[in-house]
């Protein structure tokens, strides 16, 4: 048996953060307890960012007060700044989710401040947390920006080290648009691994150009036991031009699951989850376990007049 990988779903913040149509609450809630049921390690319930920046997650507090907490699932949340933060603690988020990008054009449109200006900004945010929930730093565009192409990864390396040297507890190392190839995964996990050995890494790809899962094998093999996925593939940054779906959840699950490693996930319980989701939220979703079926959906054979 190959190692434990720890899955975060993150379809009801990053999935939902850019679905033209809002969910209405009940039906987010009722997806997150569904989800709560499947075995995963982290679900991303929400966003306490600003209702007029995603209005799609205006109801966050809401959400968080209504949800059915599932012991041994992490409950945690997107934090944008200090009245973020107190209203997270406020609804008793399990884990607050902070982000920064590695690109300072991206970093500008996305959160229109200077890199350094986020960086002391959630660094505020760390102190005032000071331990009362763990704090992960999410890091856009790791692998590429599509505004100015290549992240060096020296880069990348040198602002994770700055959030490890401020104690948080988790990296997420984010492919915002999709432009990583599996090479880049391997070196670019390998120098963060060199540099940052305390400290547990999580990979969130997307799959815009068709190379999610391929990334998420070569991450995979080179040690990683954490992944951000979305529930039909649904998701994208709303300033980041090109940016398609995450790496589908239920296709990189049932892949690794196949190859031997233990997910802790129930397929069996997850999928119905995933057939009901474009009804949810009113299309086709990427996903492509739920068409095809599992491997060991056998089928009749064609009668032979």
């Amino acid at each position: 048996m190959k190692k434990r990988i720890y899955f975060n779903e993150v379809v009801t913040r990053d999935g939902f953060q850019i679905e033209p149509t809002f969910i209405p609450t009940p039906e987010k809630v009722a997806l997150i307890n569904a989800l709560s049921g499947c075995g995963y390690a982290k679900i991303e319930v929400t966003s306490f960012t600003s209702p007029k920046a995603i209005p799609m997650l205006r109801d966050a507090e809401v959400v968080m007060g209504e949800i059915e907490r599932y012991p041994g699932v992490v409950y945690t949340v997107l934090v944008p700044n200090l009245r973020g933060a107190e209203r997270a603690l406020e609804a008793n988020a399990d884990e607050l989710n902070l982000v920064m990008s590695t690109s300072e054009t991206h970093n500008r449109a996305n959160l229109r401040m200077t890199q350094e200006d986020s960086f002391a900004a959630l660094s505020d945010v760390i102190r005032f947390v000071d331990g009362k929930r763990p704090i992960t730093v999410s890091l856009s565009t790791c692998f590429g920006c599509p505004m100015v192409g290549d992240v060096p990864a020296a880069s990348v390396v040198a602002w994770a080290k700055r959030f490890a040297d401020l104690g948080v507890n988790g990296l997420t190392i984010c492919d915002t648009t999709g432009m990583a190839h599996p090479d880049q995964v391997k070196q670019l996990i390998e120098a963060l691994q060199l540099a940052l050995s305390e400290t547990p890494l999580t990979l969130h790809f997307h799959n815009t150009r068709g190379m999610g899962l391929a990334n998420v094998l070569a991450a995979a093999q080179s040690g990683i036991d954490r992944f951000d996925g979305s529930l039909g593939g649904l998701g994208g940054c709303p300033y980041a031009p090109g940016a398609s779906g995450n790496i589908c959840s239920e296709d990189a699950i049932n892949m690794l699951a196949m190859m031997g490693y233990e997910t802790g996930i129930d397929l069996s319980r997850l999928l119905p989850i995933a057939r009901a989701l474009p009804g949810l939220v009113g299309h086709d979703v990427p996903g492509q376990l739920v068409k095809a079926g599992l491997t060991t959906d056998l089928h009749p054979a064609p009668i032979q007049d």
